[in-house]
């Protein structure tokens, strides 16, 4: 697993008006700013090597599950969306896909107003696809019905995009993820995610990260999102194992999370006896824990630590 040592990317100075960003704070090694939009980043090649090699371990975590594999694009229908209940929970994170389908005129009007840096998006319309925000929405719909006998497990990959705008580098709005799905009865998807806590921070700490174990919640938007992150803590229905980035921060890199029977409930889908199927996924954010082994064992792979490199070998 050779590799030379990676490119610093520049240093950020622009910071939006209202938020806690940190000017002039540096992009991780191998990680490539976009001068026009924050949170946005191009990958040096010997940063996709460190991705590459953590999806391959990532996917060897469980030797024995054979899971169906998906791979999905970065849109999603925008009805699969509206049924998984984002717009109810999460409005401020979702970016939908927008395109002009106007005529001659209208197209004019679009250039001049771009052209007098003027706000032309009232020349475009909202399509039937958005942006994926979890990589393993795009499975529900396609699993609609009634199970096998014992479930269904699926391997999912997608790019993923949180309209959440940061000068901090770890805080991407497109980014990569890694889950796998357990769909089936409570007791089958809650023994699988219990094993996928030990599985995962296992991994993570093989790799020199020191992972934090802890319950969490999702930043639930409206008048009820207190009550929802409480009742979410409570059940322990979220779990997510943070990393440090940089000095003294540290971030959500694995997410492990029970349904219930939310998707199963939305998308019709059954367990054999005909009750309502429960789910639970594991998410693995790739950028996060590659941001995380750079930090730990700086920009050179030959000198990281042979353990750790023997971990994310293939």
């Amino acid at each position: 697993m050779g590799a030379a040592s990676l490119v610093t990317g520049a240093p950020r100075t622009r910071e939006r008006e209202g938020e806690a960003g940190e000017e002039g704070l540096a992009a991780p090694a191998g990680l490539l700013p976009d001068a026009d939009a924050l949170g946005v980043y191009g990958r040096a090649a010997d940063f996709e090597a460190i991705v590459e090699h953590l999806e391959a371990a990532i996917g060897g975590l469980d030797p024995v599950a054979r899971p169906t594999q998906m791979r999905f694009p970065p849109v999603i229908a925008r009805a699969t969306i509206e049924r998984c209940g984002y717009l109810h929970s999460f409005p401020h994170l979702l970016g939908t896909v927008f395109a002009f389908e106007g005529d001659d005129a209208a197209h004019a009007g679009l250039v001049a107003a771009a052209e007098a840096g003027q706000d032309w998006s009232g020349f475009q319309r909202m399509t039937d696809v958005a942006l994926v925000p979890a990589a393993c929405y795009a499975v529900y719909p396609r699993l609609a019905g009634r199970l096998p006998i014992d479930g269904r497990l699926i391997d999912v990959a997608s790019w993923c995009f949180r309209q959440e705008p940061s000068e901090v580098p770890e805080r991407m709005r497109s980014f990569r993820m890694r889950e796998f799905v357990r769909l089936g009865p409570p007791e089958v998807v809650q023994a699988w995610r219990a094993g996928w806590l030990e599985r995962a921070e296992a991994f993570v700490a093989r790799l020199g990260l020191a992972p934090g174990l802890a319950p969490a919640n999702d930043p639930f938007f409206g008048t009820g999102a207190r009550f929802l992150a409480r009742s979410q803590r409570e059940q322990e229905l979220k779990f997510e194992l943070s990393v440090e980035v940089r000095p003294g921060v540290r971030v959500a890199a694995v997410s492990c999370n029970y349904h219930l029977e939310h998707f199963g409930a939305a998308f019709g889908i059954t367990t054999p006896d005909g009750e309502t199927a429960h789910t639970a996924c594991v998410g693995f954010g790739l950028e996060r824990l590659a941001v995380a082994l750079i930090h730990a064992h700086g920009a050179t792979l030959d000198a990281w630590p042979a353990h750790v490199r023997s971990n994310l070998s293939t």
